[in-house]
């Protein structure tokens, strides 16, 4: 264990709360062309999202899927480049909440529920449409490659048991 974890670990259970659990495995160190690939098509499909809108929708989607590692890494990431704590604890409920955002980041937002939860059939022309009005057609290209992104992410995450709490902004970055 290393010493960050073991620190935590310490100190959780020090303040009487549950034991972290066990990684499944790390894909990125068992299949590096796979992890590669998506960290390709994130980096693509950022550079053409506005940093803002790019972390509230990686914020959402984690949310939808429970993923606590990409909540952990993108709510850090997000007040790090100066969110708000109050926009990010309002996410979870942006339709009650709608007066924290701009009309092109509620777009960006509804559009990420109906991407990520395909379970309900599809992605409804009426979201399609609101999207399309505040986004020229490549931005918003890149903007639906995003949201695939972040879901493939947290599925990733989810499935491999990725421990939050360890993560620091930037972290991840290449020098």
């Amino acid at each position: 264990m290393d010493n960050a974890a073991h620190t935590t670990t310490t100190t959780t259970e020090a303040r009487g709360l549950a034991p972290e659990h066990t990684p499944r495995m790390n894909i990125g160190k068992l299949a590096p062309e796979v992890y590669r690939a998506v960290l390709a098509l994130n980096t693509a499909s950022e550079k053409g999202v506005d940093p803002v809108i790019a972390e509230l929708v990686k914020i959402r989607a984690s949310q939808i899927n429970h993923c606590a590692f990409c909540l952990d890494m993108h709510t850090k990431d997000a007040l790090a480049a100066g969110e708000t704590v109050e926009r990010v604890v309002q996410l979870s409920a942006w339709e009650e909440s709608r007066h924290f955002y701009t009309e092109k980041e509620l777009a960006a937002i509804e559009l990420t529920e109906a991407v990520t939860v395909l379970t309900d059939g599809f992605v409804p022309d009426a979201v399609y449409e609101r999207a399309a009005a505040h986004f020229e057609e490549t931005e918003l290209a890149h903007l639906i490659g995003l949201i695939a992104t972040i879901n493939v992410w947290n599925r990733f995450a989810v499935t491999s048991r990725a421990l939050p709490g360890h993560y620091t902004p930037g972290m991840y970055k290449k020098a």
